[in-house]
């Protein structure tokens, strides 16, 4: 289904502008998305308006530049990407120092309440000093 020519002006309109630098509703990048938002059309209308979309395609024909801030918010994802498989790692490796400990902990608490339970009959001596 075409689009009605009121909506392929308006299309045609936006799609100069983007061209030219000059977006009224947009950032300015060169993308199909923007070219419905400056043409106030649906996603959908600039890909039922086969014509125009392959007139955009022709022009746009370069890759899509990042701006300064999104190359900067990506580095810093690569970064945390390559550094969190060491921080699982050593998280993992703490896990089990903790699960030892509480398990060594456990054992010496239960070893305790032995000794207290089978020495509680007893005197206790001090220990001579070593003066």
């Amino acid at each position: 289904m075409p689009v009605s020519a009121k909506t392929a002006t308006k299309l045609r309109e936006a799609m100069a502008r983007l061209l030219a630098g000059e977006p009224l509703h947009t950032d300015g990048a060169l993308t199909e998305e923007n070219l419905a938002r400056e043409a106030h059309v649906s996603h959908a209308t600039v890909h039922r308006a086969d014509d125009i979309l392959a007139e955009w395609n022709i022009k746009v024909a370069r890759p899509v530049l990042r701006t300064p801030g999104e190359v900067t918010r990506d580095e810093a994802i690569a970064q945390l990407r390559k550094q969190l498989p060491e921080a699982k790692a050593a998280i993992t490796q703490l896990n089990g120092r903790l699960d030892a400990l509480a398990t060594v902990t456990a054992n010496l608490d239960h070893e305790n309440q032995a000794l207290k339970k089978h020495d509680s009959g007893r005197r206790l001596a001090p220990l001579p000093s070593a003066d």
